[in-house]
């Protein structure tokens, strides 16, 4: 199945289509809303499945990355998803897209698991690595302090996120045209400093996660080292995981050439196609 990108442009992810009529090409439907978290923010989720009556083959949490947000091309990727049969849910976290909150800092990443709470997920896990200190050298050791004394200080002197995730030109006019896209995204000190903690909690629990995992990467991701994700692949408990790390490819696999969006995104859905068709038939409810 082609993924909805080959039909976008650098103007909009629905290519010549409205957002209406772009849902109604691809008979899926809709629904947006709020809820507050524990800081008392609004918080944006929405929900996209198919417009039928057959009960969903499954559930798909999507939580978007630092810098990003739910929609515009990750709304493209829930729609393919959901294309398939599944329902797939996905918010955007504090200080990003239409949530609350300042887009430049991040006390508490953590949150990304704290909202997996209003789907009533269980066993969802969201980490991510971070090469933010091979940025920041030196100041690495000075982070603390400075996270105390600056929270919102621009510790980290990096080129924007979308040069160095996205391999193809017009894909990062595209992504710059977001509406929905926060001004500033150099890290501050405070988020720098989450980031650190979070990467060390993952070195120190990777092995709990006892779950059914895919993991895909690209080999030449600029922003996330590829060998992190081998890390947490080897040292994982689960007796059904799965590495596949795409040689040349950058860290957004939607920002590649169509033959490669077409692998990965391949690679992801027979995964979830398999976990769910092995689920229906031991009569358990798993989230993906």
């Amino acid at each position: 199945m082609a993924h909805p990108i080959h039909q976008a442009n650098d103007r909009s992810p629905y290519g010549d289509l409205t957002r209406e009529e772009f849902y109604k090409k691809h008979q899926i439907l809709h629904q947006e809303s709020f809820m507050s978290n524990k800081k008392n923010k609004k918080i944006f989720t929405q929900f996209w499945r198919p417009d039928s009556t057959s009960q969903p083959k499954g559930i798909v949490a999507m939580v978007h990355g630092y810098s990003s947000e739910s929609s515009w091309l990750n709304e493209l990727t829930a729609v393919s998803i959901a294309k398939e049969g599944f329902l797939v849910c996905a918010l955007d976290l504090q200080g990003h897209g239409r949530s609350d909150g300042r887009g430049d800092f991040h006390p508490d990443m953590f949150e990304a698991r704290a909202c997996m709470g209003w789907l009533d997920i269980k066993q969802c896990y969201v980490w991510h690595f971070s090469k933010i200190s091979s940025l920041l050298g030196p100041l690495e050791k000075l982070l603390p302090l400075a996270a105390l004394f600056a929270p919102t200080w621009k510790v980290v002197a990096s080129k924007p996120v979308s040069s160095r995730s996205y391999k193809e030109e017009w894909k990062r006019r595209l992504v710059a045209s977001n509406p929905n896209r926060r001004s500033s995204r150099k890290p501050s000190a405070a988020t720098a400093l989450v980031f650190f903690r979070v990467s060390d909690y993952i070195r120190r629990h990777c092995y709990d996660l006892k779950v059914p995992f895919l993991m895909v990467h690209g080999e030449d991701d600029f922003v996330c080292d590829f060998r992190s994700a081998s890390f947490v692949h080897e040292s994982a408990s689960s007796k059904d995981k799965t590495l596949k790390i795409f040689p040349g490819m950058w860290h957004m696999w939607i920002g590649e050439p169509e033959d490669n969006v077409e692998l990965v995104f391949g690679t992801i859905l027979s995964w979830l196609e398999d976990h769910a068709a092995t689920a229906k038939k031991t009569k358990t409810v798993t989230s993906y």
